[in-house]
């Protein structure tokens, strides 16, 4: 499987108001979108969604290249999981918040970024465009990192297609790629966060990650849209075993 998307999605968008834009102001403060009809109606739905989005304001305001940023502020504030580390991966990077929100919280770390979309260069921080599960894609992040990673994050999603299941299993099979390159590149009782929606496999999803972590939570955070079927799991404790 190739097909991903990096963080954000349609969300690491800019459409905003002005001259070009998509949205002009109500009188009502609400963004309206504008030439709404050459759009579909599902398009037009999301566009509202996200040009009225705190969170997308937010982001703005603060520099970040997408509202994913804030998800990963609200899942250290509860798990503390930037707390000291030193080497940090970020499977499918696109377009750069996570990697922003890492070097914010430890400006020394060395911080690798990997997707198959371009990303604009981040002071500071180490990008790939190449797909994880190419052959080479280990050696190249351990050769990046300089050693063993600290945390695996991981807000991959595969590219939907409209249909539920469908885009389901693809994205499983998205979030199992991250865990096993997450299971090579992790020292000891290091952690691997990463997106996941909700389904029927959830329960084997967690009986694997307990295999090879102490503690496995799934959290929704605030900045996570409250109609949108994403959820994230938190995996401390990394249990490195010895082959042969």
């Amino acid at each position: 499987m190739t097909v991903t998307s990096g963080k954000g999605g349609k969300g690491g968008g800019s459409a905003g108001g002005g001259p070009g834009g998509t949205g002009g102001r109500s009188r009502g403060g609400k963004v309206k979108v504008k030439n709404a009809h050459r759009r579909t109606t599902s398009s037009n739905q999301w566009l509202a969604r996200h040009l009225n989005d705190p969170y997308v304001a937010a982001a703005k305001a603060a520099g970040y290249r997408s509202r994913a940023a804030f998800k990963l502020k609200e899942l250290d504030a509860q798990f503390s999981l930037l707390n000291q580390v030193e080497r940090v991966v970020d499977l499918g990077a696109a377009p750069g918040g996570w990697c922003q929100v890492v070097l914010e919280r430890r400006p020394r770390a060395t911080v690798v970024g990997i997707d198959l979309l371009p990303i604009e260069p981040i002071t500071g921080v180490t990008l790939f465009e190449k797909d994880i599960l190419d052959d080479d894609t280990e050696s190249v992040l351990l050769a990046a990192l300089g050693g063993q990673a600290d945390i695996v994050l991981s807000d991959m999603a595969a590219n939907t297609v409209g249909h539920q299941m469908t885009d389901y299993l693809r994205t499983m099979g998205l979030i199992e790629a991250g865990l096993d390159m997450a299971g090579r590149l992790l020292r000891p009782g290091g952690a691997f966060v990463a997106k996941v929606l909700a389904g029927g496999g959830d329960g084997a999803l967690t009986a694997l990650l307990k295999q090879s972590f102490t503690t496995v939570k799934h959290v929704k955070p605030p900045a996570s849209r409250k109609g949108s079927s994403e959820w994230y799991v938190v995996a401390q404790g990394f249990k490195a075993t010895t082959e042969g």
